[in-house]
C-alpha cells in the first residue's frame, strides 16, 4: 500500500503512476513555457489518472479536461484572465485534450452566481486547491523550469491510491460533491464513496 511507504517513495509512486497518461505529460511540459505565477495542473486529469492506473484502465479513460490554475492577483480582469486563455489555446494547440486555464484569484467574483454560495477571495494557488469538494481532489502538480516536480497534496495520497472519495465541506455544498461523486463512481465502480457529514459532525470539527 502507497501509505505505508516513505514519503519521498510515495511521491516517486505518483510521478510513476501520472508519467504513464501522454496527455497530462504533454500539458506539464508545454504549461511550464506560459510562465504562470503559481501554476498547478490540477483536480481530474491527476486523481483520475491514478483510478484509471490502479483499475487496470487505460491512464486517459473518462478524463474530458485538464485543469490549469494560475494565481494573479495583480490583474483581477477578465481580459487578462482571457489573454492568458487564448495563449494556452497557442500552447497546448494539437494535444488531444482541453486545457481549462483559470486564475484562481478572480475566483470570488463569479463563484456564488455559479454554484450558490459565497467564496472568499483565495490567498493562493494552494488555498483555492484546498477547497474543492472531495479531499481527493486536492492535489496539485507542476514542473519546474530545471524539469523537478512539485506536488501539492494537503490531504496526502493514501485516499486517491485506495479509491476513496472524502468529502471536503470547506466551501462546495453537498449538492455539488454528491452530484461528482455519482458521475465517478458510474465511470470508476470501483470507488467507495463516503457520506456528506451531518451538521452535528461538522460543528463538533469546527470547534476543535
Amino acid at each position: 500500500m502507497i501509505s505505508r511507504l516513505p514519503l519521498d517513495q510515495q511521491l516517486e509512486s505518483l510521478r510513476a503512476v501520472l508519467s504513464r497518461n501522454d496527455v497530462l505529460t504533454g500539458v506539464l511540459a508545454r504549461a511550464v513555457t506560459l510562465e504562470l505565477p503559481e501554476w498547478y495542473v490540477t483536480a481530474g486529469c491527476l486523481f483520475q489518472t491514478v483510478w484509471n492506473v490502479v483499475t487496470g484502465r487505460p491512464p486517459t479513460n473518462g478524463i474530458k479536461d485538464y485543469d490549469l490554475f494560475y494565481f494573479d492577483s495583480d490583474d483581477l480582469s477578465w481580459e487578462a484572465e482571457d489573454t492568458v486563455i487564448k495563449a494556452g489555446r497557442e500552447v497546448f494547440a494539437g494535444l488531444p485534450a482541453e486545457v481549462e486555464i483559470r486564475n484562481e484569484a478572480r475566483v470570488h467574483l463569479w463563484y456564488q452566481d455559479k454554484f450558490g454560495v459565497s467564496c472568499p477571495p483565495y490567498e493562493s494557488a494552494e488555498a483555492a486547491i484546498d477547497s474543492f469538494a472531495a479531499t481527493t481532489c486536492c492535489l496539485g502538480v507542476r514542473v519546474e523550469a530545471d524539469g523537478q516536480w512539485r506536488v501539492y497534496a494537503p490531504h496526502g495520497l493514501s485516499d486517491m491510491f485506495n479509491l476513496v472519495v472524502r468529502p471536503n465541506p470547506v466551501l462546495a455544498p453537498r449538492a455539488v460533491y454528491e452530484t461528482k461523486a455519482a458521475r465517478w463512481r458510474e465511470q470508476w465502480p470501483e470507488l467507495t464513496v463516503l457520506d456528506w457529514p451531518s451538521m452535528s459532525v461538522m460543528s463538533t470539527s469546527s470547534v476543535d
